[in-house]
């Protein structure tokens, strides 16, 4: 499918991005600026943001913000507070991008450390749980609100060695589906991306032997990411889509894997 939006598409819209410093975040980031939007920065890196930072104010676009947080030890109360700070700096906010995620390591169901499970959950369920949370108040006063969460093949069949990340999946797509039910007869429009096997640091992590220069890049499917931040896209709601289209059989094995 073609995802087609006007140039200007996000003009006036304030779009927070987590885990804007690097890869899809990062290309996200700028896509949205690039449409109009004034981009909050979320992540952990200060010198990661205020690149990104740097880049759009040369390309001309608005002023972004930066927040730096790490959603690892991040608490309800510092998400709170960043909902506060939002409010009080642009009075409502337009769409959140749950982009940050953390991988883990592969290992077999019986080898998998509390730890690692530990930290994977309250990066990618719990963090977005209560930023959501927080920010849903501020969403409700957008006129067109979009949630965006992060998905992966592994989130939707379970795959031997993926443990903690797939399972860390299942629980964000679940958590997308109650939010875009309890939501359905508001302005807040709820859905998630699966990006499909995609050049960046997490990937080149899971797979060291993979030929990267077979996979898209973050700027190759980011259509998908500001066509359901775009007006284009106010009736796409409760959905996981593939950012690529699905492989046929017969490709790299590996290709199937997804972020």
């Amino acid at each position: 499918m073609e995802y087609q939006v006007s140039s200007d598409a996000l003009n006036d819209r304030v779009i927070l991005v987590t885990g804007a410093g690097d890869g899809i975040g990062r290309e996200a980031a700028l896509s949205y600026a690039a449409k109009g939007a004034t981009v909050i920065l979320l992540g952990r890196t200060v010198s990661k943001l205020e690149a990104v930072y740097d880049e759009i104010e040369t390309a001309g676009g608005p002023t972004p913000a930066i927040v730096p947080l790490d959603l690892m030890g991040a608490t309800k109360q510092n998400y709170i507070d960043m909902a506060d700070t939002i409010e009080g700096q642009f009075s409502r906010l337009d769409g959140v991008l749950h982009n940050a995620s953390l991988l883990g390591v592969l290992s077999p169901f019986d080898q998998i450390d509390e730890k690692t499970f530990d930290d994977v959950m309250q990066v990618n369920v719990k963090g977005a749980f209560l930023m959501t949370q927080a920010l849903l108040p501020l969403m409700k006063k957008s006129e067109d609100a979009r949630i965006v969460f992060t998905s992966s093949t592994v989130g939707h069949m379970g795959r031997a060695f993926w443990g903690s990340y797939a399972i860390s999946k299942f629980a964000t797509e679940g958590m997308m589906q109650i939010l875009a039910d309890e939501l359905s007869d508001t302005n807040v429009r709820v859905n998630a991306i699966n990006p499909g096997g995609t050049r960046t640091k997490m990937r080149a992590s899971a797979f060291p032997a993979e030929d990267s220069n077979l996979l898209k890049t973050p700027a190759d499917i980011m259509p998908l990411y500001i066509y359901l931040m775009a007006p284009e896209g106010r009736d796409v709601n409760g959905q996981c889509i593939y950012a690529q289209p699905k492989l046929v059989p017969g490709q790299q094995k590996a290709k199937e894997e997804e972020e």
